[in-house]
C-alpha cells in the first residue's frame, strides 16, 4: 500500500564540548521501507489521572481491587503504566517523530475522549492534539507519525466526530494515503501529518487516513527476551507498510509483587543500557532486517532519539554504529552523498 518514494527530514540539535551544533538529514527513501525513526511508546502516559478508576478493558481481578482499595490499586497502577514524562511538544524538540496515542472514552467522561494507559489521562484528546498542531505551526519543515488506537469503549458516533476533528484540525497539513510526497512536495503544500487510524471501517471512509500500523511487542519485562524477539520478528521479515519495534519493557503480577517499592522508570533504566546497544547495531532499509520506527519508554532521559536519527546516515553508504558529526552539516551537504 505504501509504494512510493518520499523525503522526510528530521533535524536535532546537540551540545558537545559546551557548543551547541545542529545536523540536518535529509534521507531518500521508500515511506515505511527505508526511514528510521524515533517515536515514544503510549506517548500520553506521562499525564495519567491517578484519581480515575482503572481501564475498563483491565483485568477482573485488577477492576475488583480498584472497587476494594482504590487508595492502593490506582497508585500502584500509575507508577507501573506511566511510560513518558513530558508533554508531546516537549518530545517531538527531542527528535521524536512518530506518537502512540491510545484512546478511549471514560465512563463518566461525558463526550470528551481521553487516552489510557492502565488508568485515564487528565489531558483530552482535543487538549492534546491542538498542542500538537501548535507545534507544528512553529516547526513548518518536520513531518510526524500519529498512530491513534485502542478505542476503548468508543461508538461510531466517537469515531465520526474524532475524525472529524483531526480533519478539521490539520487539515492542508495532513499527508493523504493516496498521494505519493516527496519531502519537496509535502514543504510545497504544507504536508506535516501522517495519521494511522486503527479502524479499518473508518479508514476506508477516509483517504486522509491511513491503515494500523503493526507494531512488534514482546511482552516481557526481560530486556534479553525484547530483543530476542525482536530479532526473531526481523529475520521472519518485514510487514508492508510502516512498523514499529517496541523497546518498551512490560511487567507481570509476579514482577510488581517481587518489586514492591520499583516503578516502570527504574525497570526502563536497568536495562537502558542493553537496549540501546542493540538499537546501535540497527540498520534502515527496505532489506529483512531493516527496522522501520523504533519506540521506548521515557525518550527524554537518553540520548534514544540522537541515537535512531543518526542510525539512518547508514543510508548514505556508512556501516556500523556511526558516532555524532563532528562539523555543522547542511541539508544539502548530506543530500549530495
Amino acid at each position: 500500500m505504501y509504494n512510493f518514494l518520499g523525503f522526510l527530514c528530521l533535524r536535532r540539535t546537540q551540545v558537545a564540548q559546551g557548543c551547541p551544533q545542529t545536523f540536518g538529514l535529509i534521507i531518500c527513501i521508500h515511506i515505511g521501507q527505508s526511514f528510521l525513526s524515533p517515536g515514544s511508546h503510549d506517548s500520553m502516559s506521562f499525564c495519567l489521572d491517578v484519581s480515575s478508576p482503572v481501564q475498563r478493558s483491565e483485568s477482573c481481578l485488577l477492576r475488583v481491587s480498584d472497587r476494594l482499595v482504590p487508595c492502593w490499586t490506582r497508585p500502584c497502577v500509575y507508577r507501573w503504566a506511566t511510560t513518558q514524562q513530558s508533554v508531546l511538544s516537549d518530545q517531538c524538540d527531542l527528535g521524536i517523530r512518530f506518537l502512540d496515542l491510545r484512546i478511549a472514552r471514560k465512563s463518566a467522561g461525558g463526550s470528551q475522549l481521553f487516552f489510557a494507559h492502565g488508568l485515564y489521562t487528565q489531558m483530552t484528546v482535543k487538549e492534546a492534539l491542538d498542542e500538537l498542531a501548535t507545534w507544528l505551526d512553529s516547526h513548518p519543515k518536520e513531518v510526524v507519525i500519529i498512530s491513534c488506537s485502542h478505542f476503548e469503549s468508543l461508538t461510531d458516533t466517537d469515531h465520526t466526530n474524532l475524525v472529524e476533528y483531526i480533519i478539521t484540525l490539520f487539515g492542508e497539513k495532513l499527508c493523504s494515503s493516496q498521494d505519493t510526497p516527496t519531502l519537496s512536495s509535502c514543504w510545497a503544500r504544507g504536508q506535516q501529518v501522517v495519521v494511522s487510524y486503527g479502524n479499518q471501517q473508518v479508514v476506508l471512509q477516509h483517504p486522509e487516513l491511513w491503515t494500523e500500523m503493526t507494531y512488534w511487542y514482546a511482552d516481557s519485562s526481560d530486556p534479553k527476551k525484547v530483543i530476542a524477539y525482536l530479532e526473531d520478528q526481523k529475520h521472519r521479515g518485514r510487514p508492508a507498510g510502516f512498523y514499529i519495534s517496541g523497546l518498551n519493557l512490560t511487567e507481570d503480577a509476579p514482577y510488581v509483587v517481587f518489586h514492591p517499592l520499583q516503578n516502570m522508570r527504574e525497570m526502563t533504566m536497568k536495562a537502558l543500557s542493553l537496549l540501546l546497544t542493540w538499537t546501535s547495531e540497527q540498520r534502515p532499509g527496505p532489506e529483512i532486517g531493516g527496522i522501520n520506527i523504533i519506540c521506548c519508554d521515557f525518550v527524554g532521559i537518553s540520548q534514544f532519539c540522537s541515537l535512531v536519527i543518526n542510525l539512518n546516515y547508514k543510508l548514505l553508504g556508512g556501516a556500523g554504529t556511526l558516532a555524532p558529526r563532528p562539523v555543522c552539516r547542511t541539508l544539502g551537504d548530506i543530500a549530495q552523498k
